[in-house]
């Protein structure tokens, strides 16, 4: 199972990103097959994303981005809160993705902020923009406070997202459809002395 995390974090280091893989350490745990992880940092396509809108081209980096992301069987999305909402660098990276790039994909939301008082987000913004996008958002969403860090029930939090998440994406790679085997041909008059015969 292919695991694709995006972040927006800013900051070296970030919170954002900390949660992202903590999130993505539990999903791997959690999941009954090997996950192949591969993080994508927002903060590296800035110019890029920028660059898409304005001509309406995806750079090397942010095609490889967002083959990553429609590729996957699931995706964790990790956002700053800015102005009580997702940052810009966020929305606009999702803007640029393909429409039917997310269509019934197994996405978990996440959001980091400086106070508890923006744990709203997940539910205002995060999950509407995600059903927009026909994405399958699983139930629990993880926003991790400054306070939260360290303290009890974050990680309770991140265990029980992460379990919703690898059970969608089991789920689902289970439910894709396997490749057609071959069928053994046999010719119609063979058919025909079997049918004879019985």
């Amino acid at each position: 199972m292919k695991l694709v995390v995006v972040s927006a974090g800013l900051s070296v280091p970030s919170s954002t990103r900390l949660l992202a893989d903590r999130l993505a350490a539990a999903v791997g745990r959690q999941a009954e097959a090997e996950v192949e992880l591969e993080v994508v940092e927002l903060r590296d396509l800035a110019v890029e994303i920028a660059h898409n809108f304005t001509n309406g081209f995806a750079g090397r980096k942010l095609a490889a981005a967002q083959e990553a992301v429609a590729g996957a069987d699931g995706l964790i999305a990790v956002t700053p809160v800015f102005t009580a909402s997702y940052s810009g660098l966020f929305k606009s990276f999702f803007d640029v993705l393909d429409k039917e790039a997310l269509a019934g994909k197994p996405v978990l939301i996440a959001a980091t902020g400086g106070t508890a008082r923006h744990s709203l987000v997940l539910e205002h913004a995060l999950r509407p923009m995600f059903a927009y996008l026909r994405a399958v958002v699983v139930p629990t969403g993880v926003y991790a406070a400054s306070e939260d860090w360290g303290a009890e029930g974050l990680e309770g939090r991140v265990e029980r997202a992460a379990g919703e998440l690898a059970g969608l994406m089991r789920g689902l790679s289970a439910a894709r459809p396997a490749e057609p085997e071959s069928l053994p041909v046999v010719p119609f008059a063979e058919q025909l002395a079997r049918l004879a015969a019985s």
